[in-house]
């Protein structure tokens, strides 16, 4: 969540066109995007992201009103897709038992997890550039292994 709330700030202040923002305009960019969510999800930002905080973060709804600070449309149409294949994966980290409780999702799984860091290596390349984060390494590219071999992924995804 807090990844995503950091590229909801970085494609506001559109940093695909100019890298080099100053801190001051990155910190506008944070009051934009807090002042947004709390008028149209009443959704009150905080210092340290809880788990309420970054549930409510990662929605449908959220993602659409991000979109309405984005000015590109290309740009809006890849956050939400990258929205939705998160949402897509989500259930398999969260089930105890994936192959029973979303076979269809877990089926599809290495596809949405292959398009997600794709859209992050290209379109998402001056934050990402050829290097992701651990945690989303050990989501897109462990996962289905880690199911296969126990069963769920438990604990490991907390």
């Amino acid at each position: 969540a807090a990844e995503f709330y950091r590229i909801f700030q970085l494609e506001i202040g559109e940093v695909y066109r100019n890298p080099t923002a100053t801190k001051e305009e990155r910190k506008k960019w944070q009051t934009i995007l807090d002042k947004h969510i709390r008028k149209k999800l009443n959704l009150k930002p905080i210092m340290r992201m809880n788990g309420n905080f970054a549930r409510k973060l990662m929605t449908k709804e959220t993602v659409e009103a991000v979109c309405e600070l984005v000015q590109c449309e290309e740009r809006q149409g890849v956050l939400k897709e990258l929205m939705d294949l998160y949402l897509k994966m989500k259930p398999v980290w969260r089930s105890s038992c994936p192959a029973k409780e979303c076979p269809e999702l877990l089926c599809q799984y290495s596809y949405h997890s292959q398009r997600f860091a794709e859209l992050l290596s290209t379109k998402f390349k001056y934050r990402y550039d050829g290097k992701i984060t651990n945690y989303f390494h050990k989501t897109l590219a462990h996962v289905p292994e880690i199911i296969e071999r126990d069963g769920s992924i438990g604990a490991w995804a907390s």
